[in-house]
């Protein structure tokens, strides 16, 4: 991070840079993070995203890291209520698909989108080397969060165990994901229901 982000304004400018490559990352992958795109999103100067950061991929990993924190806080949220939800198996199967899959849109074609876009952006970043240590860190910071849910909804999990269930989930999404009228949640949940109710 350059120094021109230290003083207020620079902070400000800085976070709406990140903010909008986060939304453009969301909305098309890795490939609509470009420096023009991005000003144009924060309505910013385009010479705004070089100054801030130093190179296309610093500003990549902030709004990855962006993004994910801000699930990651909101799957926090929930475990805080998850007191005072229902602890049954499907409540537990919502909220483990909400922080695996993103939050379920009502539109079974936009949430098939929305979904796909999240597994795209999962492979690829297996061709940027230089996010595999955030990812590594978030993958922890998930897991952990995932493996509190469990415990708290009577279904506690080792970690082997939460490596199947995601995996399970994994290959439920990209089987359902090829298919005519693609229902990734549903398949998903289906699996993963089966496996808690074992």
């Amino acid at each position: 991070m350059t120094s021109g982000a230290s003083t207020p304004k620079g902070e400000r400018r800085r976070a709406a840079l990140v903010e909008a490559a986060a939304e453009l990352l969301v909305e098309g992958g890795f490939d609509a993070i470009r420096h023009r795109a991005v000003a144009e999103r924060a309505q910013l100067p385009l010479a705004s995203t070089t100054y801030y950061f130093d190179s296309l991929e610093d500003l990549v990993t902030a709004a990855v890291e962006h993004h994910s924190r801000a699930e990651l806080a909101e799957g926090r949220h929930c475990l805080e209520e998850l007191t005072t939800r229902d602890r049954g198996v499907d409540a537990l199967v919502d909220l483990a698909l909400e922080l695996l899959l993103g939050y379920d849109r009502k539109d079974r074609e936009a949430d098939a989108e929305a979904v796909l876009l999240r597994y795209e952006r999962l492979v690829a970043t297996g061709r940027r080397q230089y996010l595999r240590p955030l990812m590594r860190t978030l993958a922890v910071e998930l897991n952990a969060l995932l493996a509190e849910i469990f415990a708290r909804s009577g279904k506690p999990v080792d970690a082997a165990e939460l490596k199947r269930l995601v995996a399970l989930v994994d290959g439920a999404v990209v089987s359902a994901l090829v298919e005519v009228d693609p229902e990734p949640r549903a398949a998903a949940a289906r699996m993963l229901h089966e496996a808690l109710s074992e």
